[in-house]
This record gives structure tokens, sequence and C-alpha cells, in this order.
């Protein structure tokens, strides 16, 4: 190659590096949302290995097994010596005590959770979107059912949270999901998790779906505990900030389909 050649080539890759930085700066500022160069870069990461993506749930079996966990929620009755009869349920922390009529009901026409199963899968295709790797494994954190790990983007779930049941579940699912659109929330998905302003059941974005009415055989859907989750020995060492996080997830997760649109704002840019 003539001198002078070389000596052009040289001026043109070191005017091409000099302009990286506004070429990166241009890109991180063209991206739709509120997403930051460390949002741009996850895109270029890798994806969870298969069996670690989250709808290799369903591959696995999971809502077959979920069915077959929410027939122990279904009431039974037992006949007494004396010609009465018991009756046989279980009940969640903070929910009231059935009338006998409400236990006929639900014997008669036990509760099949087909939305929430919708929900469930619905949820898991849009963590997937996301980038999301989900475990059903024992969490880092002793005493939690389920935790997201940001630093690994990673949500793991206890296994024996599958042998709750449809409803729980579903719920514990819709509260770390609302924990992951934190993070993205904070920059990324490894980023730390910030507030999303919506502790309050009353200050959801537009869009976002309430909580769902009553199950086949009336019985009214179930309220949150009474007494605060965070009172749990298992949140004594969190910080205000910790705890504020938390408040947020726990005030929404039984209005399923939140966490699905919550990640799909701040996550996906709305795409999902």
């Amino acid at each position: 190659m003539p001198r002078s050649g070389l000596l052009l080539s040289l001026v043109g890759v070191a005017l091409a590096l000099a302009a990286l930085p506004d070429l990166l700066d241009g890109m991180a500022s063209q991206a739709v949302g509120t997403a930051t160069l460390p949002r741009l870069l996850e895109r270029f990461e890798p994806l969870p290995r298969p069996e670690q993506q989250p709808q290799a749930l369903i591959a696995a079996g999971l809502l077959e097994q979920l069915a077959e966990s929410d027939r122990a929620w279904v009431p039974s009755a037992e006949p007494l010596p004396d010609g009465g009869i018991r009756y046989l349920y279980k009940r969640r922390p903070g929910e009231p005590e059935l009338t006998i009529p409400e236990i006929r009901a639900l014997m008669a026409h036990p509760p099949r959770h087909e939305e929430e199963r919708q929900a469930i899968v619905a949820l898991l295709d849009t963590l997937q979107q996301a980038g999301v790797a989900l475990q059903l494994s024992e969490p880092f954190k002793s005493g939690a059912a389920a935790e997201w790990d940001h630093q690994v983007r990673t949500l793991r779930i206890r296994p024996d949270v599958v042998e709750r049941g449809t409803l729980d579940f579903a719920r514990v699912l819709n509260h770390e999901a609302i924990h992951v659109a934190q993070s993205c929330a904070g920059g990324g998905l490894r980023s730390r998790p910030v507030s999303l302003g919506i502790a309050s059941t009353q200050s959801a974005p537009r869009g976002i779906p309430p909580t769902g009415g009553a199950p086949p055989g009336g019985v009214p859907p179930v309220p949150a505990p009474l007494a605060s989750p965070l009172a749990d020995p298992l949140y004594a060492g969190a910080s205000e900030r910790e705890q504020a996080m938390e408040r947020e997830a726990y005030a929404h997760q039984n209005r399923l389909g939140i966490g699905r649109a919550l990640v799909a704002i701040h996550c996906l840019d709305g795409r999902a």
C-alpha cells in the first residue's frame, strides 16, 4: 500500500475512534423510554440456559402440577358417629373462616383457576422476553418463598410453592415480577431495584388490571392478610429502602397481571 494510502487509513481509524463515544451516546439517547446504556448492553447478553428460561416450566408440566395441588384446597365432608357432618378445609393466612354455605358452594363448584393459570403463562412469557432466568430452587435468603437476584438476573422460587397450588404460585410469581420491574426502572435487569411509585393500590399506572372478581361458587376474592407482611422476621434486618420495595410488591401481588404489565413497561419498553 502506498504511504499516502496508509496515512489516510490511519486518519480514518482515528476519526472513527474519536466518534465512538458520540455514537454510543446517540444510541443510548435514541433508546425508547427510560432505557440507559446498561439497558442497551443487556440486549447483547446471552439468553439464560434453556432449562432456566421461564417457559421451560410449562414444558416441564408446571400447570399440571398446580392443578393437582389445587385439589387439596377443595373442602371435604366427614360424617360423624352421631350423624353430624364435619367440614375440613385449608385456609391461607389472613383469610376469614368460611361459612357452611360457602364451604358447600366450593365443594359443588371448585375453583378452576383458569384466569390465574393464563396469567402465569403470560407472565412467564414476558419474563422470558425480558431475559430473566428462573429456577425452582431454594432462595439464598433463608425463609423466603422466592427472591429476585438482580446481580445474576435470576428469579428463584422455592419448589414447595408449586405444592401450594395455582393461586399461591401466581401471587408469588407476580410479586417477584414487580421486583424485576423495579430493577429495570433502576437501569436494567442487573440494576439495583428502585421504587415504581405505586405503593398504594390506588396509584397503579393506567392499563394495569384490577383485582379479579369472585370465583365460581360465589366466594369473594381472598383479602390481603391483616398483619403487615413486613412484620415477618424475614425482614428484620431490611433497610428502609428494601422495605419500600417490598411494600410496593406486597401491595399489588394479588392483582394478577400487574407484574406482567410493569415488566413490559420498564423492561421491554411496553412491547409485550
